[in-house]
């Protein structure tokens, strides 16, 4: 088996163990930009027109906040603070947002002969009073990595958030989200409607579609799954029975977008890009002291096709 390796190129760090190959972004707001087997395709969506092959932005980039339409969704996997929202201090206004999405994540590699670790560290953002750390662990002989995620209340104040880890999938072909769990299923936000669902066993299932929207499932059971055309991504949690969580108790949230005549002036005029389904998990909301932390695990693993 190969030992698992890190290789720095430009401003990007690259992640292998013969099996799995991570490519992750600090400067872009921490982001996992590349998910794939060794020349297999590609898992995750990112923004060809915004990023080269090698994960470097195609015209530099500079920190903002601003609308929804005014956000450079480079594609990936990245973590935010939930609620979401505009209309006060209690719900964070983004993305984009100048530290915790598009931000400098400060970068701290390990290296073992059984694993390497990579922790992503955010700046102190003064609007949420969080810091947000993503680290990430490649072990020998695993075609998978697990995601340990961490908020700290940097501020002088207590804050209430949850953590909200966001995975941007392709969906311009066929495919579908599973969530594990009972049918409870909650519509969240319509742009152009809310996306079809199904039951499928002891899942539901969110199939693509060209639909702008996202549905919240409050009774997830901790196992979310994205299959497409360049294979199967799992992501497994815990989820705290009896905890509140953000968007009427939802523990997983699925968003889809398709591109749009005109953008939705209702929604920031966001312009979807592409075809894309993301497939959120959520951590409790946690009121946290100054000084204090909350933390969510997500063990991910691939099925590849061909691999």
């Amino acid at each position: 088996m190969t030992a698992p390796r890190i290789e720095e190129r430009g401003e990007v760090l690259w992640l292998d163990n013969g099996l799995l190959r991570l490519g992750l972004a600090p400067q872009l707001g921490g982001r996992l930009l590349s998910l794939a087997v060794p020349g297999g395709p590609e898992l995750l969506w990112r923004n060809d027109e915004l990023l080269t092959d090698g994960l470097e932005t195609r015209a530099g980039h500079h920190p903002h906040g601003g609308r929804l339409g005014d956000w450079l969704n480079y594609g990936g996997d990245k973590t935010w603070p939930a609620p979401q929202g505009w209309s006060g201090p209690g719900e964070w206004a983004g993305p984009p947002d100048p530290v915790l999405d598009s931000g400098r994540y400060q970068a701290i590699t390990a290296v073992t002969g059984d694993a390497v670790t990579v922790t992503l560290t955010s700046g102190d953002d003064p609007r949420t009073g969080l810091r947000l750390s993503r680290k990430f662990v490649l072990e020998r002989g695993k075609r998978g990595y697990t995601l340990e995620l961490t908020a700290r209340n940097t501020a002088d104040r207590p804050v209430r958030w949850a953590l909200w880890n966001v995975t941007q999938l392709a969906a311009d072909g066929p495919g579908h989200a599973e969530v594990a769990g009972p049918p409870e299923v909650v519509g969240l936000l319509a742009g152009t409607g809310f996306p079809a669902w199904e039951p499928a066993g002891d899942r539901v299932r969110v199939p693509h579609q060209d639909v702008v929207g996202k549905l919240g499932f409050p009774a997830a059971t901790g196992l979310l799954t994205h299959v497409g055309a360049g294979g199967t991504l799992t992501q497994a949690f815990a989820v705290a029975d009896g905890a509140e969580y953000p968007d009427q108790g939802s523990r997983v949230e699925i968003w889809t977008e398709c591109p749009l005549p005109t953008p939705l002036a209702e929604l920031g005029d966001l312009d979807p890009p592409a075809r894309i389904v993301e497939i959120e998990v959520l951590g409790p909301l946690t009121t946290l002291a100054p000084g204090e932390e909350t933390g969510l695990t997500i063990d991910c693993t691939v099925e590849a096709e061909g691999a």
